[in-house]
């Protein structure tokens, strides 16, 4: 029996396997709306045997967009958008999921497919990024530190957020704390030089990305519930796997069901060691010290390295991107690779399906 595609279940939820589409920026909205091009890309992977497909981090307000192309759903307008493409994938036999975000001082970028970098000028569409502290990232423009009616104000705008997406039928939900956006930034001694009650501590520190958990579980409270994290920002100082597992800890007693362990994203500084699974560890770290579920994230391109990751118990499900995007059928050739007898080939697919695995 394969591991990868046993049935998983998170909170409410059950997805029919353990191999699933990471949050992969498109860059390709109209005022945050989802364009044709988000309803093929994102529903192919359910044709393709996904358990859950997540769309590409997707914007609570208009200021927490990470370039003016990214998708959002601060309006009932964009709600209603994502339902065609929410209903064709439940359609399919995946989950539908959506990753709720805020990009904080990394906002207001330039999109990678206009051939331009670093903030967006207000001329041309940009706008007033925020953060913690007044520190920019290497190379952007200078946020403006979030005093506590705008923090209130992104909590409401994350449960708000919520509230439209489960309205629009979603089936999971994952908070972004990760990667160097704002709660990230928070969460982070290099990007939080506060000293109120969102600073310095790790209590402290963590107290924004605990009320969005909260209020976003508040606001949905039927869905399966994700909260993905940087646990180690590849810098001296920053905020690291031990730091992290305590978060998830307080986050799981908030109502967090699952926890996406990827890392870095923070300063441009940072001294990535990449390679084959290299973020497997700090899954593993989590899993093991707070005894929660999470994902492991991070060039896990082949079903071999899959299956032995959940086999070792260095977490309890996958989540791959650029190998999605090379197979959009990602999840029917691992099947057969790893020998795992699915009945979710689409029936128009069956005439592909090798013999062998018709008869495993």
């Amino acid at each position: 029996m394969s591991i990868l595609f046993s049935p998983l279940t998170v909170g409410p939820k059950t997805a029919r396997n353990r191999l699933w589409v990471s949050p992969m920026c498109q860059y390709s909205a109209v005022d945050g709306m989802p364009q044709e091009w988000h309803h093929t890309h994102l529903v192919q992977f359910a044709s393709g045997g996904a358990g859950i497909v997540m769309t590409e981090a997707t914007a609570v307000s208009p200021e927490g967009r990470i370039s003016p192309d990214d998708t959002g759903i601060w309006s009932n307008a964009h709600r209603d958008a994502w339902v065609p493409i929410v209903t064709a994938i439940r359609t399919r036999g995946a989950l539908a999921g959506m990753q709720l975000a805020h990009a904080g001082r990394k906002a207001s970028t330039s999109s990678p497919l206009s051939g331009q970098r670093g903030t967006v000028p207000r001329a041309q569409g940009g706008w007033q990024t925020v953060a913690p502290s007044a520190i920019p990232f290497d190379g952007y423009a200078t946020p403006v530190a979030l005093d506590r009616d705008g923090i209130d104000r992104v909590v409401e705008d994350f449960a708000a957020a919520a509230r439209r997406a489960v309205e629009a039928g979603f089936d999971v939900l994952e908070i972004h704390a990760a990667h160097g956006y704002l709660l990230h930034e928070f969460l982070s001694p290099l990007s939080n030089h506060r000293d109120d009650e969102y600073g310095g501590s790790l209590e402290n520190r963590a107290r924004l990305v605990l009320r969005v958990v909260g209020a976003v579980r508040d606001a949905a409270p039927d869905v399966a519930l994700f909260v993905r994290f940087s646990a180690y920002d590849w810098a001296d100082g920053g905020f690291t796997p031990d730091e992290t597992a305590t978060v998830v800890t307080w986050a799981s007693e908030r109502g967090a069901d699952l926890f996406d362990i990827s890392s870095g994203g923070l300063v441009a500084h940072q001294r990535l060691e990449t390679g084959p699974g290299y973020q497997v560890r700090f899954a593993a770290h989590v899993r093991r010290v707070a005894g929660v579920p999470v994902n492991s994230v991070g060039m896990i391109d082949d079903a071999v390295r899959a299956e032995a990751i959940l086999a070792a118990g260095d977490a309890d499900a996958v989540m791959a991107g650029r190998e999605w995007l090379r197979d959009p059928h990602y999840a029917l050739r691992a099947s057969i690779e790893l020998g795992a007898d699915i009945d979710y080939w689409p029936a128009q697919y069956l005439r592909a399906r090798p013999a062998r695995a018709r008869t495993a």
